[in-house]
């Protein structure tokens, strides 16, 4: 696999990360159970996109220093195009969450704890399919076609059934987590199992909190299947896949908290998503055929996810003016 990381860049992010992941487990109370307000979210959500700046600019700095202005300039336009990917089909995850969290009832201090597992989760996950990933796509550069086409589907999939609500009841799942374990009534604090008395001794529950976790942790790995072939569409270099995901997914608690008591104000965004899918997959079929540059990538998803926002923003607007007018 072909790489501009080394071992000190290697080294040098890992260590980024488990830092941060520490001030943020230990210093301010990541795992502990309480309610986390919108000016938290807001100030953590500013935090990680900072810290996701400052590793670009490190990057850019560095290569520049080593390798060259161009390759400098280049890479550091992959890492930042792939985290605004990977940022803009996070907010499709969050709208799962919230379901997620409402289907279960889940208190929203109880949350954190939930996702603090399920970021966690999904780092360990996409590191290890951006390698596997990026390794196959040396030995057999075709599945880059797969892959475009997978993204093209799946973004057609996203337009159609954008409108439609998924009946959690019915998720197989949760059909079968519920047929193997049994499942307590109700939440016991941030335990995700405990031992309650039934017929005369005491049995191993899951709480449902466990069954959230689970469905969290099951949700990433579906949505990491969109995200990571959409970033090879931009770069194949598992240094620049890696880090751009990952410090998308850091941020991704904050945003769930910052935006979830705003979803329905985002009514459109998931159009936008699909749009960004279908440009992706599209830009995968093409590569050999008509090369569409990295800037121009950058600049239409950045649009089409901008439009959606705002489009989004004018639709409630004229939702909120028709209920204050009142029926003739």
């Amino acid at each position: 696999m072909e790489t501009i990381g080394n071992v000190w860049m290697w080294t040098g992010f890992f260590g980024v990360v488990l830092v941060m992941l520490a001030v943020d487990l230990f210093v301010v109370g990541g795992g502990k159970s309480h309610r986390v307000s919108v000016r938290e979210a807001a100030l953590w959500s500013v935090v990680w996109i900072g810290v996701a700046a400052a590793f670009g600019a490190a990057l850019w700095t560095y290569l520049d220093a080593n390798l060259g202005r161009a390759i400098a300039n280049q890479k550091t336009l992959e890492y930042f195009t792939g985290y605004l990917i990977e940022k803009a089909l996070a907010v499709d995850n969050v709208f799962v969450w919230l379901m997620l969290f409402s289907f279960f009832a889940v208190p929203r201090e109880l949350q954190k704890r939930v996702l603090v597992y399920g970021v966690l989760g999904a780092i360990v996950l996409r590191t290890a399919m951006i390698f596997a990933g990026a390794w196959l796509i040396t030995q057999f550069h075709w599945l880059l076609y797969v892959f475009g086409l997978f993204l093209l589907v799946t973004g057609v999939k996203m337009w159609w059934f954008a409108d439609r609500e998924t009946d959690l009841a019915e998720n197989p799942v949760l059909g079968w987590l519920r047929r193997h374990l049994r499942v307590s009534d109700g939440f016991h604090g941030e335990r995700f199992f405990v031992r309650l008395p039934a017929a005369g001794r005491t049995l191993l529950y899951a709480t449902p909190l466990f069954l959230a976790l689970v469905l969290v942790e099951f949700s990433d790995i579906i949505f990491a299947v969109d995200s990571i072939p959409a970033i090879f569409a931009i770069t194949t270099d598992p240094f620049i896949v890696l880090t751009s995901n990952v410090f998308a997914i850091l941020g991704l608690r904050a945003m769930y908290f910052l935006l979830a008591d705003m979803a329905e104000r985002f009514s459109l965004l998931k159009y936008g998503l699909a749009l960004v899918l279908i440009f992706i997959g599209g830009k995968m079929l093409l590569m050999d055929v008509f090369h569409i540059p990295v800037a121009v990538s950058l600049a239409v998803v950045a649009v089409l996810i901008a439009g959606a926002v705002v489009l989004s923003l004018r639709k409630e607007a004229r939702e909120r003016a028709v209920l204050a007018d009142g029926p003739d």
